[in-house]
């Protein structure tokens, strides 16, 4: 898309947008060049009335007759091109230039004929289409009657250009409403990828930043309690909030451009801290079998046990949490489940939280799935993310 951006605004001044009104002095003398050079038809009523074949008043008549047919046409179809009128100023518009061409033909000769060809263009550029397929025709029709009228045989070449450039236009009108479809098309598709980079972003940022907090919030406390009477050791724990605030700083500097994949095994060390931390006896395995594992599943993994952790130091209440990995085989192939399993309340609230509704869109999006809800004892987390090899390789207690 951003190809496309460049290729578009390349050269602008050079273009003539489809489907949209002229935005510049130049698109406007673009657009007015391309339509006034098929003003050619009008060569001949002009000579007709500078040639003195008519009377004055018949030469005012089709003077005036002639101009308001001309304005009726370029404010149709040249407005057309861009903003359209309502319905009715088209009929409006349309019928003015219905009435004068046959008039004009029957009171000044057939040198007029030619005003027929625009009445098509006009009928072909400007009504929907069930509408034009019948007005060209009848347009035809009544050009054939016309010139029938005029002493003419009625069949000519201007008859056969009638009814073809009126369907041209038709299909250049058809064009022009495509191009401004797709064009709202492709502003929609803007929009809701726009939409879907925030909620990724409002995503990561959760998922980030509440890790990270809980941590400090809970660090901050125990040093606050050690203070008084145990100084080195607050003075350790605020070194950790220092640590932690400046990986959550880097973490979110890479979550908003986008490039950040945490590691399952980084993560897994971090649970150990944070447990730890909060008072809960934790069971962690040491090293993660990976083994066949798409970074997309692993990323997938390691943001549940983010989330699955915060969720226990924040809201469980509990004073011991498991964790596990182990490679299942199932009826849709090998995954790699993670299973995090505590003795709390389970949290507050019946629906689940922005944590875990945006946690299964990760894991859906990477082809596994989430399970979460009341345990025997207290509340487990279950996520799985396909993986490449198959057996069975328990850790944890």
């Amino acid at each position: 898309m951003a190809e496309e951006r460049r290729a578009g605004d390349k050269r602008p001044e050079t273009q003539v947008r489809i489907g949209q009104g002229p935005g510049t002095r130049r698109e406007v003398l673009v657009k007015a060049l391309w339509i006034g050079v098929w003003l050619i038809f009008l060569s001949s009523p002009i000579h007709d009335l500078a040639a003195g074949h008519h009377t004055t008043a018949a030469t005012v008549a089709g003077t005036l007759g002639l101009t308001a047919f001309v304005v009726a046409y370029l404010t149709l179809v040249f407005r057309n091109m861009g903003k359209p009128f309502t319905p009715g100023v088209v009929a409006s518009l349309l019928g003015v230039m219905a009435v004068l061409a046959p008039l004009l033909n029957f009171t000044l000769g057939e040198a007029w004929i030619g005003l027929f060809v625009y009445v098509s263009v006009a009928c072909g550029a400007t009504l929907p289409l069930r509408h034009a397929y019948w007005a060209i025709p009848a347009t035809a029709v009544v050009m054939f009657l016309t010139e029938r009228h005029n002493g003419g045989s009625g069949w000519d070449d201007t008859l056969l250009l009638v009814v073809l450039i009126g369907f041209a236009m038709v299909g250049v009108g058809q064009l022009v409403r495509t191009t401004i479809e797709l064009r709202k098309a492709r502003a929609t598709v803007a929009h809701l990828a726009a939409n879907e980079e925030r909620l990724r972003l409002a995503r990561d940022l959760h998922d980030l930043l509440g890790h990270s907090l809980s941590l400090i919030t809970l660090k901050s406390e125990l040093a606050g309690r050690m203070l008084p009477e145990h100084p080195d050791k607050a003075a350790q724990q605020v070194a950790d909030i220092e640590q932690v605030s400046r990986q959550a700083l880097v973490d979110v500097r890479e979550a908003v451009t986008g490039y950040r994949r945490p590691r399952l095994a980084a993560e897994l060390a971090g649970t150990q801290v944070a447990l730890t931390a909060a008072g809960v006896i934790a069971d962690v395995p040491a090293e993660p079998d990976l083994a066949g594992v798409p970074e997309e599943s692993e990323s997938a993994l390691a943001w549940a046990l983010r989330e699955a952790v915060t969720n226990v130091v924040r809201h469980s209440g509990a004073d011991r949490c498991l964790v596990q990995l182990t490679h299942r085989q199932t009826l849709d192939g090998p995954v790699l489940e993670l299973s995090v399993e505590d003795n709390g309340s389970g949290g507050v609230g019946s629906a689940p939280g922005n944590g875990l509704t945006g946690l299964t869109e990760r894991l859906e999006k990477a082809g596994g799935s989430l399970e979460a809800g009341r345990a025997k004892h207290g509340f487990r987390l279950v996520a799985r993310v396909p993986t490449a090899l198959s057996g069975d390789v328990g850790s944890g207690a």
